[in-house]
């Protein structure tokens, strides 16, 4: 997150601590690297991601008085960019080009060797990931990626608890399943909530 964004998040919990309010104009553009990045995550395109978050963020500002709780906006953008994503997907059937992702952004250039031993770390995660169905993409993003809770997720999708929870629990089944198989000895993975 850059100065202002930081700036700009710190003055939103301030006033907000306050009993204020900012404008519906700062408080998306506070939440628009959230939205960027778990539309990274779903389509593994950079640029689509900041077309799906932009497009998310111009619907959010026109439908703006359908948001009944100010607190649930997170949860409410979420669900306005999840709804873009499938209206992508729906008008086209995109190819997984996981190569799109600059890996010099995943990666500390230490050494040559960590340097290529993180790359090939990365390109097996984001395989591994690429290869879950959507459904599973988009629970497991927005549990382990923003950290949202169940009940949100549930919300934002528009699916039962139950489904969310088994969802999440094959994603990441398959994930340590398929990382395994690559490198035995690395394969623990955390489940943030």
């Amino acid at each position: 997150m850059n100065r202002s964004a930081t700036r700009l998040c710190f003055h939103m919990g301030l006033l907000s601590f306050l009993g204020h309010q900012p404008p519906l104009g700062e408080r998306l553009a506070a939440n628009r690297a959230a939205l960027y990045r778990l539309a990274v995550m779903w389509c593994h395109d950079r640029a689509l991601a900041d077309d799906l978050a932009q497009e998310a963020l111009t619907k959010a500002l026109a439908r703006s008085a359908q948001l009944r709780d100010p607190d649930k906006l997170r949860p409410w953008l979420y669900g306005i960019l999840v709804n873009c994503w499938r209206d992508h997907l729906r008008a086209s059937r995109p190819t997984q080009d996981i190569d799109a992702i600059e890996e010099d952004l995943l990666v500390e250039s230490v050494t040559p060797e960590l340097v290529c031993s993180q790359r090939q770390l990365a390109a097996c995660v984001r395989s591994a990931v690429a290869s879950l169905p959507v459904g599973q993409r988009e629970v497991l993003g927005l549990v382990d990626l923003e950290g949202c809770s169940y009940a949100d997720v549930a919300q934002i999708l528009s699916l039962p608890i139950g489904t969310v929870m088994s969802r999440l629990c094959r994603a990441r089944a398959a994930l340590r399943e398929k990382l395994a198989e690559v490198e035995p000895e690395r394969t623990r993975l955390r489940s943030i909530k």
